[in-house]
């Protein structure tokens, strides 16, 4: 039994040692097998699923840019998200994330309040 079929196995037993090392970012980084700017990526989506924190929302925004993850990735992530997670879902997290990217969501929600007066 090698690789994947093994992971899988000792997750599915809960084996402490390895729950352990997934718990743990660096030892989950690297038994993931994904590239860093995947791995933030990924955990950015796990994260807008689970509609987490907009402080959860900065440090995954600010790990995936440390990985090099440009804006449009980022963004694209919450689209990517969309069909298993609703739009409902997508369009209330859309302002948290928006700010963990330093953008101003606010401004455009006064400008079109603004307009429709």
């Amino acid at each position: 039994m090698e690789g994947p079929e093994r992971l899988l196995r000792l997750v599915a037993l809960c084996d402490d040692r390895l729950a352990g090392e997934m718990l743990d970012h660096a030892g989950n980084v690297e038994m993931s097998e994904l590239d860093g700017k995947t791995h933030a990526l990924v955990r950015l989506a796990a994260l807008l699923a689970l509609d987490a924190s907009a402080s959860s929302y900065q440090s995954a925004v600010e790990a995936a840019f440390a990985a090099g993850a440009t804006e449009e990735e980022i963004a694209g992530t919450l689209v990517a998200v969309t069909p298993e997670v609703g739009l409902a879902r997508v369009v209330s997290q859309a302002p948290a994330l928006a700010a963990a990217m330093g953008y101003d969501v606010e401004s455009a929600f006064q400008a079109r309040e603004g307009a429709g007066r």
